[in-house]
Protein backbone atom coordinates (compact mmCIF):
# COMPACT_ATOMS: atom_id res chain seq x y z
CA UNK A 1 0.00 0.00 0.00
CA UNK A 2 3.19 2.48 0.41
CA UNK A 3 4.01 1.90 -2.95
CA UNK A 4 0.76 2.66 -4.17
CA UNK A 5 -0.06 6.08 -2.06
CA UNK A 6 4.05 7.17 -3.38
CA UNK A 7 2.97 6.28 -6.83
CA UNK A 8 -0.37 7.99 -6.63
CA UNK A 9 1.59 11.43 -4.79
CA UNK A 10 3.56 11.37 -8.03
CA UNK A 11 1.28 10.96 -10.57
CA UNK A 12 -0.95 13.49 -9.44
CA UNK A 13 1.69 16.12 -9.08
CA UNK A 14 2.92 15.47 -12.37
CA UNK A 15 -0.81 15.07 -13.91
CA UNK A 16 -2.19 17.59 -12.42
CA UNK A 17 1.13 19.80 -13.15
CA UNK A 18 1.34 20.83 -9.96
CA UNK A 19 4.66 22.87 -9.58
CA UNK A 20 4.95 24.37 -6.08
CA UNK A 21 3.60 20.94 -4.74
CA UNK A 22 6.30 18.61 -3.84
CA UNK A 23 4.96 14.67 -3.38
CA UNK A 24 6.90 13.89 -0.60
CA UNK A 25 4.62 17.04 1.46
CA UNK A 26 1.92 15.67 0.85
CA UNK A 27 0.22 14.23 3.80
CA UNK A 28 -1.90 10.88 3.20
CA UNK A 29 -4.75 12.06 4.96
CA UNK A 30 -4.81 16.04 3.63
CA UNK A 31 -7.65 16.95 2.26
CA UNK A 32 -7.28 16.73 -1.67
CA UNK A 33 -10.18 19.36 -1.78
CA UNK A 34 -10.57 22.51 -0.10
CA UNK A 35 -8.52 22.84 2.59
CA UNK A 36 -5.99 20.27 1.53
CA UNK A 37 -4.24 20.82 -1.73
CA UNK A 38 -7.04 22.76 -2.67
CA UNK A 39 -7.97 21.34 -6.31
CA UNK A 40 -11.30 22.08 -7.97
CA UNK A 41 -13.80 20.42 -10.05
CA UNK A 42 -11.48 20.56 -13.05
CA UNK A 43 -8.73 18.61 -11.23
CA UNK A 44 -11.54 16.11 -9.96
CA UNK A 45 -12.08 15.20 -13.92
CA UNK A 46 -8.46 14.88 -14.64
CA UNK A 47 -7.89 12.65 -11.57
CA UNK A 48 -11.10 10.92 -12.54
CA UNK A 49 -8.72 10.26 -16.27
CA UNK A 50 -6.21 9.44 -14.36
CA UNK A 51 -7.33 6.48 -12.46
CA UNK A 52 -8.92 4.92 -15.53
CA UNK A 53 -5.90 5.24 -17.11
CA UNK A 54 -3.45 3.98 -14.88
CA UNK A 55 -5.53 1.56 -12.98
CA UNK A 56 -8.10 0.57 -15.36
CA UNK A 57 -10.70 1.73 -12.78
CA UNK A 58 -13.67 3.95 -13.46
CA UNK A 59 -15.52 5.83 -11.09
CA UNK A 60 -19.02 6.82 -12.43
CA UNK A 61 -20.71 7.66 -9.05
CA UNK A 62 -20.43 11.14 -8.04
CA UNK A 63 -21.07 10.42 -4.47
CA UNK A 64 -18.65 7.25 -4.43
CA UNK A 65 -15.92 9.65 -6.17
CA UNK A 66 -16.40 12.05 -3.49
CA UNK A 67 -15.57 9.37 -0.59
CA UNK A 68 -12.84 7.92 -2.96
CA UNK A 69 -10.87 11.76 -3.59
CA UNK A 70 -10.99 12.55 -0.27
CA UNK A 71 -7.16 11.91 0.81
CA UNK A 72 -4.15 10.04 -0.78
CA UNK A 73 -5.79 7.11 1.88
CA UNK A 74 -8.78 6.69 0.62
CA UNK A 75 -7.96 7.20 -3.26
CA UNK A 76 -4.90 4.24 -2.46
CA UNK A 77 -7.52 1.80 -0.17
CA UNK A 78 -10.37 2.28 -3.42
CA UNK A 79 -7.44 1.53 -5.99
CA UNK A 80 -6.14 -1.69 -3.90
CA UNK A 81 -10.06 -2.45 -2.97
CA UNK A 82 -10.87 -2.44 -6.92
CA UNK A 83 -7.48 -4.27 -7.55
CA UNK A 84 -8.46 -7.38 -5.47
Amino acid sequence: MDKLIEELKVAIVDHLNLEDVNPAEIENDQPLFGEGLELDSIDALELIVLIESNYGIKITDPEEGKKVFESINSLAQYISDKKK
